[in-house]
């Protein structure tokens, strides 16, 4: 199991996140959305697309630009759509007794140019 914390919050919880160059993404139906408010930052990633960010909210605090998406991927990054990961001072915890799924290995190589 996975967990993003912050502020004594649990913003997401899952045993199915992808895990790739070095975040957690979050299925969307594991993550409490009542703690996450739209904003409007976005950045670009050549190999997975646009990113649209989060505010982070809770307990009278807010973070900002603490958690992305990828609504529309590209194609090699298809299976991460609207997974939602989290950085900085979210705290990403993975409970010792489970297995980690690792990088998903055709995804990364569609990501890295030169590879197929």
């Amino acid at each position: 199991m996975v967990k993003a914390i912050w502020n004594d919050i649990v913003l997401a919880e899952s045993d199915d996140t992808i895990y790739i160059e070095f975040n957690h993404y979050f299925p969307p139906e594991s993550v409490n959305m009542a703690h996450l408010q739209v904003s409007d930052h976005v950045t670009r990633c050549a190999y997975k697309g646009q990113a649209n960010w989060y505010h982070v909210i809770g307990n009278d605090k807010r973070y900002k630009n603490a958690a992305w998406t990828y609504p529309h991927p590209q194609p090699g990054a298809a299976p991460l759509k609207d997974h939602i990961a989290f950085w900085g001072n979210v705290k990403v915890v993975k409970s010792d007794h489970e297995e980690s799924k690792g990088v998903i290995p055709k995804l990364l190589h569609k990501m890295i140019p030169g590879k197929s």
